[in-house]
């Protein structure tokens, strides 16, 4: 699903307009990517979690010449899928 999918979805479930629903969804997509910028976690109950973790430096390996290449830490987003949403998926 594309975002002007999700966009027309909300609007008709919403009962707004187009407008209406893109600017509801850009403000939380904000609010949830400043949450993550600050490190904190969140949490929708029955949909999932999103939070951030620490990746630490590591050596990898060029799969294409075998040379190893170092890899920088790095802070990566994750997200944990919640009871409900497994459950809709899996029915």
């Amino acid at each position: 699903m594309k975002k002007v999918e999700l966009v027309e979805a909300v609007a008709t479930k919403a009962g707004l307009t187009k407008a209406d629903a893109t600017r509801a969804l850009d403000a939380t997509l904000e609010a949830i990517t400043g949450a993550l910028v600050k490190g904190d976690r969140v949490p929708l109950v029955g949909f999932g979690t999103f939070a951030v973790s620490r990746r630490a430096a590591r050596t990898g390996r060029n799969p294409q010449t075998g040379k190893e290449v170092k890899i920088a830490a790095r802070n990566a987003v994750s997200f944990k899928a919640g009871a409900a949403l497994k459950e809709a998926v899996n029915r």
